[in-house]
């Protein structure tokens, strides 16, 4: 069954005949394996983009006769990752009815709400606004993609003479329209007027491809798009250089780096005016290739073609006006960059002004996602690190787009009325209006020191679980990947960056906030929790000892908010420091002379921070846990034998000791020490700042007086 593979050279071929055998002619298994591999190939479809589906016959649950069924992808989701909850199933003859109901295309809107008469199975995903385009044609199998080959012939000026030349008449038309019910008449029509033909283009927007079977449909799909894509390769420079040339030259990769996380932080502090938001950066060839070209200033204003692309990227990119190797250390550039982030947004609340009915939803967030760096590279923000991502892949996308439509005609882009009633569309608008409402910490980025294991996981764990992106980071690096990886799987990839830390060595320091303004844009919280305990007796402490104690606990902290304060003045939006100090800060007892003072000089610190950190919005408070036995690094290099011969009893007894000292009569664990973190940072002490909150079961020699 397979082709000659030889020909792929522009896609990936990954059907395999055994595992398809498998699924024993199961249709819907079969859809189901063939659009995870057309999802598993982003040259061939976007993440979240493109649906497929197929037409079987089934018998009726409540009369038992077979009917017709078609299985489609439903609304969201995304191809690679498609499983059989994500797809709605849906009586055929009924949604061919809904033809006699049809009103014309400005009511059309209202079709969607009767797709849901139309259903079969009542397990399924809800329905798409694509699901007439499958609908009205009768092929079993039929792939709806977005490949930037075919968008790019599409969102050519020329483009249905170019798809006719290419393809022989082989390859319909039907030019640009919003998808829904009147656009899957035009494909039937389209279809009807061009027998036999393998698939239709859709103007600015994508392809339609079928077969008689799920393998028949993956073949032509492939080879439909190859075509495009070696036309596309075939014509790149023979009209004019790619892009008109180059106008720059970018940095050195170690440098672009360097440029982008520091500027990062500035970035997206300006980018969160109306809401926090997350940062992605990329440097990837063709990015540099397209904003470091002569045509940028012509292309980038005119916005992207595909309605998927668009709804991602926003109307236009912003490109900074600023060299590449400009010195981006100063405490101006806030300022300096200001004046072109409202100078955007007046250009997007015009827009919106302009293209604006009478029941068109409220203006959001008026900020860019994209923002092109001339000689470094693209950032993307947005509400979480996942849309942050995938939007720079999209505009990365729409890069291929206007560089294949470039190379064999002139690009278009959807006119701005299109574009605004595509974005703000009521069914777009309702989509928005269902997502469940974000997390508490969505949006902001935390830095647990110390997060490998013990108390710092249990932190760490607690944020990611209420919707921050972390940084895991510790001085071993064993933990910091047993860690980082448990994480990702829970959190997924996009939660979860890692960076090892040595809180005394200011290079690593670097290196960690480097690494947290490029994967996310910056640090929001940070917690000041690495450290280690030793128990003696002043006759026998030693001096290194004490220095231990003092550069771990005291510098570390010190110098660890020092360059998080940096970051977090550059945002401009304020942010939370938490210290893990202890109830022997202010407990004096046997045998803690170093370990005791150096928490005392953290509480103390902290309240210094507190006091000048305010202007800036950023709140300093501290949590006093007490005998944090489990899954902790303080039992180690004898704390556990120290503090056993100080109580004169065995380590043994320690658990239970600790217990019965306190007032609740209760042992502490990592996770509580991780909610009183929460309590701090979860939005409801917003307005709290030079505090400390005891997490010790009760203590009351450790009550502040």
């Amino acid at each position: 069954m397979s082709p000659n593979l030889n020909r792929f050279k522009h896609v990936s071929y990954l059907w395999d005949d055994a595992e398809a055998a498998r699924l024993g002619g199961d249709e819907v298994g079969l859809l189901i394996y063939r659009s995870n591999l057309l999802g598993a190939d982003l040259r061939l479809t976007n993440y979240g983009g493109g649906n497929t589906s197929c037409k079987v016959t089934a018998p009726d649950p409540l009369t038992g006769e077979p009917t017709p069924v078609m299985w489609v992808k439903g609304s969201g989701g995304d191809l690679g990752t498609l499983k059989k909850s994500g797809l709605a199933a849906l009586y055929l003859n009924r949604l061919h009815s809904l033809e006699s109901r049809y009103r014309g295309i400005e009511q059309e809107d209202e079709m969607v709400g009767l797709f849901n008469h139309c259903i079969f199975d009542l397990d399924s995903k809800a329905p798409s606004i694509d699901t007439p385009l499958h609908a009205f044609l009768p092929f079993r199998h039929i792939d709806h993609l977005h490949p930037d080959a075919a968008i790019a012939i599409a969102a050519a000026e020329d483009g249905e003479r170019l798809t006719k030349e290419l393809f022989g008449g082989t390859i319909g038309w039907v030019p640009w329209q919003r998808p829904g019910f009147d656009l899957g008449l035009q494909l039937r029509a389209c279809l009807a007027a061009n027998p036999g033909i393998r698939g239709i283009m859709l103007g600015s927007h994508g392809l339609f491809t079928w077969g008689d079977s799920a393998y028949e449909s993956y073949l032509n799909t492939l080879e439909v798009i190859e075509a495009c894509a070696a036309y596309i390769e075939g014509s790149l420079g023979k009209r004019r250089p790619v892009f008109g040339g180059q106008k720059l030259n970018s940095l050195p990769s170690d440098l672009r780096l360097k440029q982008a996380a520091a500027l990062a932080p500035v970035l997206r502090g300006l980018c969160s005016s109306a809401q926090p938001m997350i940062g992605h950066f990329t440097d990837e060839a063709r990015v540099l290739e397209f904003i470091n070209s002569n045509d940028l200033g012509r292309l980038a204003p005119m916005g992207t073609s595909c309605p998927d692309h668009f709804l991602r990227t926003k109307i236009s990119p912003l490109v900074l006006d600023l060299p590449a190797d400009a010195d981006l250390s100063r405490e101006t550039l806030h300022e300096e960059l200001l004046p072109a982030f409202k100078a955007y947004r007046e250009m997007y609340a015009g827009y919106y002004a302009s293209c604006r009915h009478d029941n068109s939803p409220a203006m959001r967030d008026a900020n860019p996602v994209i923002i092109l760096y001339p000689g470094v590279g693209m950032f993307s923000f947005a509400k979480d690190k996942q849309t942050a991502r995938v939007a720079a892949e999209f505009y990365a996308n729409a890069i291929n787009v206007m560089r294949g439509a470039e190379a064999i005609s002139a690009y278009t882009a959807l006119p701005r009325q299109e574009a605004f009633d595509i974005e703000y569309w009521l069914l777009e608008e309702a989509k928005l209006q269902r997502l469940p409402r974000p997390k508490p910490l969505t949006g902001r980025v935390a830095l647990v020191t110390g997060s490998g294991g013990g108390i710092g996981r249990a932190i760490a764990r607690k944020f990611a679980e209420e919707g921050a992106c972390v940084l895991i980071n510790d001085i071993d690096e064993e933990r910091i990947a047993e860690t980082a990886g448990l994480f990702r799987s829970l959190f997924g990839a996009d939660a979860v960056a890692a960076s090892p830390l040595n809180v005394t060595d200011q290079a690593s320091i670097d290196v960690a906030l480097e690494t947290a303004a490029l994967t996310f844009g910056g640090v929001d919280i940070l917690v000041n929790n690495a450290g280690i305990s030793i128990s003696r007796s002043v006759a026998e402490h030693t001096i290194e000892e004490w220095d231990r104690l003092y550069d771990i606990l005291v510098k570390g902290q010190f110098m660890v908010s020092k360059a998080v304060v940096a970051c977090m003045r550059k945002q401009q939006t304020g942010g939370d420091i938490l210290n893990i100090v202890s109830k022997n800060a202010i407990v004096a007892g046997p045998n803690n002379a170093g370990y005791g003072s150096a928490k005392a000089a953290q509480a103390h610190l902290s309240r210094l921070l507190a006091a000048e950190l305010g202007p800036d919005g950023i709140r300093v408070n501290a949590v006093n846990p007490d005998a944090v036995i489990a899954d902790s690094n303080i039992w180690a290099g004898g704390w556990a034998e120290g503090r056993a011969k100080a109580y004169g009893i065995s380590v043994e007894e320690l658990p239970a000791y600790y217990a019965k000292r306190t007032l609740l009569n209760k042992t502490i664990l990592p996770e509580d020490i991780a909610n009183a973190c929460f309590v701090f940072v979860g939005g409801l002490m917003s307005k709290s700042t030079g505090n400390a909150l005891n997490v010790d079961g009760g203590v009351a020699m450790a009550f502040t007086r």
